[in-house]
């Protein structure tokens, strides 16, 4: 249960703490770090109200609610309650610990107490989907905790991959409310639906909670699995209301209706009280390393941040540093440990994905009990795990949207104390241009979030999972009320050409052994999961996506575990498997990538006087061929080694623009210096599109050339990074003159004198930087913008 409702306890007050301003004040009076807080933002407390709870709701709820401290529910949960209890699917999308928990949990606790006078063996029952086990492990206690004084009639149970058989029989038996996420969804409840019908045949409601979650390519897998879910409950007689929570987002009852296929009513209100949150925009210092091409280097987001925890938990201020990366939590928590020593170093630990499950959960628990007092964690605990009682919150560089920021800053202040959040800026173009316009942050609407549930690459194999939980028939693809998307119905006889479907009459069928299922992975990934295991004792450290195991697990990389270092001795991918060593090198590695593009198709494109803005569907050729070694603290390159790893091929979607010879005169750019130009504002243009849609910008990638042979003319591309694209790419088509806009602001802005990671530097380039030509990509997009 979260503590948005609750009220302040007897212990918990300001006179204990120190004030968020004091805080930052503990954390800038140090005289090396004068200028590095660039802006501080303050954000009032707001008082919260109150409303009656609805009619419906069943008694004994209601007094297990107050039971547990909670006397009235406010104004936006009682509003989103009333709509669940009336057979309406809602989305309610508020701030951080605004209690969305408890708006969900009425009206499904009143269905399963209803449902108690029901003949099925279960009476009524209800699903709980959360994006990450974390979260669920987290509802499975809160809902516990509420329906104690339910007894029976209330059966919660787990069901994810960390689940011992016999607990998922136990499950599958006797839960009433089954809690679960997309993945488990996909894998194992769908295809084996008919050990389930007696638990979708009553059921009453489906919670899809933190669904700004679901964006790009794992969003529209999800879009798929709920239509999926909506079929089977139909074939066994039930139709449930879908119950939504998220992040501040725009439009989120649209957003809502592509992730469902149902109209969704949207409460967007917040009326809870919140306490006073400090944000802080904060600028690592230069260093007195030079970078590639001699650009001057700042001191990494992770050093700093690493540094900052170590204040903040020596002066026994809770506190969680969000990290991007697997590798740069290990490595903010390895060094924070070190510096700290003792008793306090013991006192903070790392928290990402690829950790052993009975790592995880001992993690959760020393968080929640309060025996931790730092954590550098990946976004797996950004949501909604309820973790009371925090003071601060550091973001080791800009999350990538707007959403996750509000997210990531709102796990502080829980119990409605001040809290404060820095955002410590990556040497990148997009963090330094946000820590210097703060107006970018504090004056701007969160974004909507992208999904294309229509992306032929997400549809296919879905079709093929649906025929083989139930036949499809003609029915689904047609009309108003057709269960998939219109361009589902054309991808049926392509899948019939490839004998994957048989069609029998108006229906068809899956025609192999093997379960579709298992063929995908929803969350992007292909391919088998690659196992990290030690080479001299066989011990499994953990996973990595096959996708990701070429950049991240390829011979000589440094691989970070629990506060460990490895080395990469062999990847085997034939085998799935990467051999490390324990060692503890005084550098990190970055792997370099190569790649090549051509269009396949264009969609649409628009004049941009005589140059060209275009969308459509290109193919990407990628192929890692080297990795740099860089100084842990400093970033400094200290050497390349050169790699020979496959090359690998993805169909997607992209945005592209050319130039004409006369735009080429009129910015005074000649051959000499044409491929630096446009490689630049390439490098740019990627940095900065986050900020205009709902990507990082590892989702997306990005190929200049002088002259392509497919348009004949010089022109710069920016490729989703997923096959069949992901939405980022039509995003960026349509808000292009914003965000080429934002891109000059940015190059423009930054103080270096021929390019610097904070402007035009990739630390993706498969080029090595070279060439890049700072002033010609300015004038370049100058002139382009000018038409």
């Amino acid at each position: 249960m979260s503590d948005a409702n609750r009220p302040h306890e007897a212990g918990d007050t300001q006179a204990h703490r120190p004030s968020p301003r004091e805080v930052l004040e503990l954390l800038r009076g140090q005289s090396e770090r004068a200028g590095r807080l660039t802006h501080m933002e303050q954000l009032p407390a707001r008082p919260g109200r109150h409303a009656p709870w609805p009619d419906r709701i069943h008694p004994e709820v209601i007094d297990a609610v107050r039971a547990s401290g909670i006397e009235q529910p406010w104004a936006h949960q009682a509003r989103t309650i009333e709509l669940a209890l009336r057979g309406e699917s809602v989305v309610l999308s508020t701030g951080t610990a605004s209690g969305k928990s408890l708006a969900y949990q009425v009206p499904v606790l009143t269905a399963l107490l209803d449902g108690r006078t029901e003949q099925a063996r279960h009476g009524a029952t209800a699903l709980y989907l959360a994006p990450t086990k974390a979260l669920g492990a987290d509802q499975l206690r809160a809902v516990r905790r509420l329906a104690a004084p339910l007894g029976t009639a209330v059966r919660p149970a787990g069901f994810d991959g960390d689940t011992a058989p016999e607990e998922r029989a136990w499950a599958r038996e006797h839960a009433n409310l089954l809690l679960t996420n997309p993945d488990m969804l996909h894998r194992g409840l769908l295809p084996g639906h008919r050990r389930w019908s007696s638990f979708l045949r009553a059921l009453r409601y489906v919670v899809v909670d933190e669904c700004h979650v679901y964006r790009g390519v794992f969003g529209s897998h999800v879009a798929q699995v709920l239509r999926r879910l909506r079929r089977v409950c139909a074939h066994y007689g039930a139709e449930p209301v879908f119950l939504l929570a998220s992040a501040t987002t725009a439009d989120p009852g649209t957003t809502a209706s592509r992730l469902t296929g149902l109209p969704v009513a949207a409460v967007t209100e917040d009326d809870s009280p919140r306490g006073e949150l400090v944000f802080a925009l904060w600028e690592p210092p230069l260093t007195e390393a030079v970078g590639e091409r001699g650009a001057p280097v700042r001191r990494t987001a992770p050093a700093e941040t690493a540094d900052l925890l170590t204040d903040l938990v020596s002066r026994r201020v809770r506190t969680v540093a969000f990290v991007r990366s697997r590798r740069g939590a290990e490595l903010i928590a390895l060094i924070a440990q070190e510096r700290l020593g003792g008793a306090d170093g013991r006192r903070v630990a790392a928290y990402r994905g690829g950790y052993l499950p009975e790592e995880r959960r001992a993690l959760e628990r020393a968080l929640h009990d309060g025996e931790l007092l730092g954590l550098a964690a990946t976004t797996a605990l950004e949501l909604g795990v309820d973790v009371a009682g925090l003071d601060a919150v550091l973001l080791a560089g800009y999350p990538g949207t707007r959403a996750s920021l509000w997210q990531q800053a709102g796990r502080a202040g829980r119990q409605r104390q001040g809290a404060l959040a820095v955002l410590v800026a990556r040497d990148d173009p997009l963090d330094t241009y946000l820590v210097h316009h703060p107006e970018a942050l504090f004056r701007q609407p969160v974004e909507s979030t992208v999904l294309d549930p229509g992306n032929p690459y997400v549809l296919a194999p879905h079709l093929c999972a649906a025929a083989a939980e139930l036949p499809l028939a003609e029915s689904e693809f047609e009309g108003g009320q057709a269960l998939f998307d219109p361009a589902a119905a054309e991808l049926l006889p392509k899948l019939t050409e490839r004998a994957l479907l048989r069609r029998r009459g108006t229906s068809w069928y899956w025609t192999r052994r093997e379960r579709p299922a298992d063929m995908v992975g929803i969350r992007g990934q292909s391919g088998e999961q690659v196992r990290v295991v030690e080479a001299d004792t066989g011990r499994l450290l953990g996973t990595v996506d096959a996708a990701a195991a070429h950049s991240s697990v390829h011979e000589g990389a440094v691989h970070l575990h629990q506060g460990l270092s490895f080395v990469v001795r062999e990847l085997d991918l034939d085998g799935s498997v990467a051999l490390v060593d324990e060692a503890s090198p005084p550098w990190s590695t970055s792997a370099r990538e190569v790649t090549d593009i051509s269009v396949l198709e264009t969609d649409t494109e628009v004049p941009w006087g005589a140059a060209r803005l275009c969308f459509g569907s290109v193919e990407v050729t990628h192929q890692v061929v080297s990795f740099l070694r860089r100084r842990l603290l400093t970033g400094e390159v200290l050497g390349e080694t050169r790699l020979d790893l496959p090359r690998r091929t993805l169909r997607t979607r992209a945005v592209w623009w050319t130039v004409t010879e006369d735009h080429l005169d009129a910015a005074r750019i000649g051959p000499e210096i044409l491929p630096g130009s446009l490689h630049a504002a390439e490098h740019a243009s990627i940095g900065m599109l986050p900020l205009f849609a709902t990507c990082d910008r590892w989702d997306i990638g990005g190929v200049s050339t002088a002259l392509h042979p497919d348009t004949l003319l010089p022109t710069v591309f920016v490729h989703d990074g997923h096959p069949g694209g992901a939405g980022f790419a039509e995003r960026a088509f349509h808000t292009a003159r914003r965000w080429l806009t934002a891109t000059r602001d940015a190059i423009a802005a930054c103080e270096c004198a021929s390019g610097c990671p904070s402007c035009v530097q990739s630390p993706k380039c498969g080029n090595g930087n070279d060439p890049l030509h700072k002033a010609g990509a300015l004038r370049l997009l100058t002139e382009l913008l000018r038409h």
